[in-house]
């Protein structure tokens, strides 16, 4: 800390040497105010503000964000400020650096954006991602998120449960599982040509029952925002007993199977990462315990807790023994 006088005054100036990973602070958005920024603009006639913020998919006056918030998801723990949740992110078919993501997203195009729906259903479908978030019920929920990688953040999504969408398509009694796919494009996503002994383009599952859990969602949205690009725009999965990198990113194609989907992953490496990945503070990864998590942005320790602190909405699904 310096502390410099100027005539009769005293000005107090905090100097902080950042660590690698953090977010300098005059970036960081509190909740509250990014929420009252949007209520004066909008009320000053920016109807379509989160249009001009986000990914410009909506309509001015059309858009769902801010959506309501659920308030029966609630958290142990206060928000991940925005600037650390959308400037520190996995996304590998750009690059395996966290913070270069954000820089490197400008050229990936999601609009227009189509999520085509099919296999064991019996009404497939093609969706534009605008009538996805007018035809299913958006709402705001505050998750925790864990990495395998073991460190943590809390965050508010919008977007809509799984279940709706399935309940549409209405899967065959012979459907048991859901593979899903992100976009393919080396032009636009520098990571798949330079990370090319991966199996590209990603792709995860879910059992269906895991899908049809009231936790599981197609999120569209953080921060009563859009989704940005990288964070898997326009639409991405969340499953927050699970760790992130079941929660597929920028999502093209969905498929509904009778026999369980390879996952990227569990396929490169199955030693380290589990089909199911369910979060377990009592099974470490062979490189690291599981059974601490590091919270971010201040990576504050924290116990882990089992299926991420949602073992009363997931449990029944496993026996223990998944990985």
């Amino acid at each position: 800390m310096l502390a410099v006088r100027i005539g009769h005054g005293t000005i107090i100036m905090l100097i902080r040497v950042p660590r690698a990973w953090e977010i300098p602070e005059r970036e960081t958005t509190a909740e509250s105010v990014y929420r009252s920024r949007r209520e004066l603009l909008t009320g000053a006639g920016f109807a379509g503000l989160s249009a001009l913020l986000g990914n410009g998919l909506q309509a001015a006056g059309e858009s769902p964000y801010p959506a309501k918030r659920n308030t029966k998801y609630i958290l142990d723990r206060e928000l991940t400020p925005e600037a650390v949740a959308t400037g520190f992110n996995n996304f590998y078919e750009f690059t395996l650096d966290k913070q270069r993501v954000k820089d490197m997203v400008d050229g990936f195009k999601i609009d227009p954006w189509t999520v085509e729906v099919k296999g064991l259903v019996n009404n497939p479908k093609k969706y534009d991602f605008d009538d996805l978030i007018k035809r299913f019920p958006i709402e705001e929920r505050l998750y925790r998120f864990r990495c395998v990688e073991a460190w943590s953040m809390a965050v508010p999504w919008t977007g809509f449960p799984i279940s709706a969408l399935i309940k549409e398509v209405d899967p065959k009694p012979n459907a048991k599982f859901m593979r899903l796919v992100t976009v393919n494009r080396p032009e636009q996503m520098p990571g798949i040509r330079s990370q090319s002994h991966y199996p590209w383009p990603y792709f995860e599952a879910l059992r269906l029952d895991e899908a049809m859990n009231e936790l599981a969602l197609f999120v569209t949205g953080i921060y009563g925002k859009p989704l940005p690009k990288q964070n898997g725009a326009p639409i991405r999965l969340i499953t927050p007993w699970k760790y992130g990198l079941k929660s597929i990113k920028s999502i093209v194609k969905i498929e509904f199977t009778a026999k369980r989907p390879p996952t990227l992953w569990n396929e490169v490496g199955a030693s380290e990462y589990g089909w199911y990945s369910n979060v377990n503070p009592n099974r470490p990864h062979p490189r690291w315990s599981q059974a601490q998590e590091k919270v971010l942005p201040d990576m504050k320790i924290r116990p882990t807790l089992l299926y991420n602190g949602y073992e009363e909405y997931v449990a029944s699904l496993y026996t223990g023994k998944e990985f």
